[in-house]
């Protein structure tokens, strides 16, 4: 398995990297942000973006995104294909990215909204710490790409506030933010974000419905 640097040499596998998101997402039940072809080539031909091959076959992809005249980056798009899961892939796609992108934009925080746990553990130990949304980019575009995801009217009803997603932002100049110092200090606690969780969908999903 080789975990590379993207190119737009990468670009035959677009389609399948949008199709594997889209998929996981309505499996799971939960809003994301949809992709599409053109996009995730533009960031293959920048090189903002990691893949994960079996030989030429697609098996993990996850890219980056740039706001704020570079102070922020956001790993966003993390996927591995079905017939990769439960083998740790994930994890190191995500470290993957996470060093790429301390390399390529050494000044910058960098964040990511989520609902998965799993993908929280993996941030959380990476140096990540939950955070609320006015901690991260303020840039409308990147909200502007929540539009497509099914739980938008949250984030709009919370005056962009709050949603079902948990903000997690890595700053590099937090004192304590090493994945050492993240570990021993604050030890990850999935019970805790689960509940956090659940008491989001309790909250707004009621709301919708009323």
């Amino acid at each position: 398995m080789d975990i590379v640097i993207a190119n737009k040499s990468h670009s035959q596998y677009a389609a399948n990297i949008c199709e594997c998101i889209a998929e996981s997402a309505k499996v799971r039940g939960t809003g994301i942000a949809k992709r599409t072809p053109e996009y995730i080539i533009t960031k293959l031909e920048n090189n903002n973006s990691v893949i994960a091959l079996d030989g030429d076959k697609f098996a993990g992809f996850c890219y980056i995104e740039v706001w704020g005249h570079n102070k922020f980056v956001a790993n966003s798009g993390l996927i591995v294909h079905p017939d990769y899961r439960n083998r740790g892939l994930a994890k190191k796609i995500k470290e993957k990215i996470f060093e790429y992108s301390k390399k390529k934009f050494p000044d910058a925080k960098i964040f990511g909204i989520t609902t998965g746990l799993a993908v929280m553990k993996i941030n959380y130990e990476l140096g990540y710490r939950p955070v609320t949304f006015s901690e991260l980019t303020d840039d409308p575009v990147f909200w502007k790409g929540c539009q497509t995801c099914k739980n938008y009217d949250v984030l709009t009803r919370t005056e962009q506030k709050m949603c079902l997603c948990t903000g997690m932002l890595y700053d590099p100049n937090h004192k304590s933010n090493s994945k050492k110092d993240k570990i021993h200090e604050h030890p990850y606690n999935k019970k805790v974000l689960q509940r956090l969780k659940n008491i989001k969908q309790s909250l707004f999903l009621k709301n919708k419905k009323s």
